[in-house]
């Protein structure tokens, strides 16, 4: 199994950014995933998930501002975020969840916003 994220970049505050992540390894259109983030000197905070049958769901924090997805096709899930803002750096990572009855984790990205 190996998820592997990209598109980590500085962008300046009120930016955009599209993350993407990249799964193989297993059956990807039954797992589920999740993108969760690290602050710097903060724990991991679960931000947003879409099922298998491509329900999502989001952190109150980043509804309105970021949008999972799937391409079921491509073995990717996205995250597309929006009004970044300095408190949305740190290392994102994708997690696959539930394959074969635990979690795998990619290396992470970095988003770095500044003001």
């Amino acid at each position: 199994v190996q998820l592997v994220e990209s598109g980590g970049a500085l962008v300046q505050d009120g930016g955009s950014l599209t993350l993407s992540c990249v799964a193989s390894g297993f059956t990807f259109t039954t797992a589920a995933f999740a993108w969760t983030r690290q602050a710097p000197g903060k724990e991991l905070e679960w931000l947003s998930t879409v099922y298998a049958d491509g329900r999502t769901d989001y952190v109150d924090s980043m509804k309105g501002r970021c949008t999972i997805s799937r391409n079921n096709a491509k073995n990717q899930v996205y995250l597309q975020m929006s009004n970044l803002k300095p408190e949305d750096t740190g290392v994102y990572y994708c997690t696959a969840r539930g394959v074969g009855h635990r979690d795998y984790w990619g290396q992470g990205t970095q988003v770095t916003v500044f003001a």
